[in-house]
This record gives C-alpha cells, sequence and structure tokens, in this order.
C-alpha cells in the first residue's frame, strides 16, 4: 500500500476513537472537538510516511499535543476577552460552576481533578481509550517502562484521593468481599 493508501485506511479506521478521545477531554464541546480532530489529521497526513504499521496509540499522541495547543489558544482566547470586559453573561450564557455533588460517583471525578493532568491522563488512556502499556507508552511518547510507572504511581495517587475524599470506600474495599 501506498503512504496515502495507509493514510486513508488509518482515517477510516480510527476516526471516531480520535474524536471520542478528543471529545471526553473537551467535554464535548463540539465545535472545538471538530477542529482538534481536523487539526489530528493534518499532521497525521503530513507524516503519512511515518505512521506506524498500528497507528492508533500514535494518532493518541499526535491528538494530545493538538489538544495542549488548542487549551493554549483558548486561555489566550479568554485573556482576551477578559480584558475587553466582554464576559459570558453580557450574552446571556449561564456557566455552571460545578457538577451535582450528589451525583452517582461524583466523589470519584472530584478524586480525579485533584490529580495532575499527567496522571489524569495515563489513566484515561488505559481506562477510557482502553490502550495496553506498550500502547501508552507510544501515545505519552516514552518507553514501556516508564508507561508502566507512571500509570502505578496515577493509580496510587488517585487511590490516596479517593481514601482522602470517601474514607470509608477504603472499608468497602476492605470488608466487602467477605
Amino acid at each position: 500500500m501506498s503512504n496515502d493508501e495507509i493514510f486513508a485506511a488509518a482515517y477510516r479506521e480510527h476516526y471516531w476513537a480520535v474524536s471520542r478521545y478528543v471529545a471526553r477531554r473537551l467535554d464535548g464541546r463540539t465545535s472545538e472537538v471538530e477542529e482538534v480532530v481536523a487539526e489530528v489529521f493534518t499532521v497525521a497526513w503530513r507524516r503519512r510516511a511515518d505512521l506506524p504499521g498500528s497507528p492508533l496509540p500514535w494518532l493518541y499522541g499526535v491528538a494530545r499535543n493538538c489538544l495542549a495547543n488548542a487549551v493554549r489558544g483558548y486561555g489566550r482566547r479568554r485573556r482576551l476577552v477578559d480584558r475587553l470586559g466582554n464576559d459570558e453573561s453580557a450574552h446571556g450564557r449561564q456557566v455552571v460552576e460545578s457538577p451535582d455533588a450528589e451525583a452517582p460517583g461524583a466523589w470519584v471525578h472530584e478524586a480525579l481533578t485533584r490529580l495532575s493532568e499527567a496522571d489524569r491522563e495515563v489513566l484515561r488512556l488505559t481506562a477510557w481509550e482502553e490502550l495496553g502499556i506498550d500502547e501508552v507508552a507510544v501515545a505519552l511518547g516514552c518507553g514501556s517502562r516508564a508507561a508502566a510507572m507512571r500509570l502505578h504511581r496515577a493509580r496510587r495517587r488517585l487511590r490516596a484521593e479517593i481514601d482522602r475524599i470517601r474514607p470509608d470506600a477504603t472499608l468497602t474495599k476492605e470488608h466487602g468481599h467477605g
């Protein structure tokens, strides 16, 4: 297959997986999701000669970089709007401050928000994207041993945060299988 055909196959096979990856990280802000996904596949097209045999983890790595650029751009736009004094309320938009704390599983999300972005990302790659450790390594641009260590540490920190928020969760875990 030519590089063009390899790219076309990767696009057809992985477009929706990349879209879901981006959407989960942008909380479904549709216009931004489409923009980032378009950028991911633009980069993939330019680097189509570099596409690996299993391109999805590589595409996730590209998406991480595109998301970082989009978030920086969003921050710059937000600061500009703030300097101009043109806030969201001037347009009649309401911003929800926080999710319902009583929602089922809200404490898990609370624990995740207390982790670093790097910890959240390695956990999301394994849980949401269901990648194995070798694929996580490709997506993060590191070796498999480093990826395994990052995942181990992120899980340990998540457990500590969960224990802080819900000390009773530890008791349930320890005594729930009796």
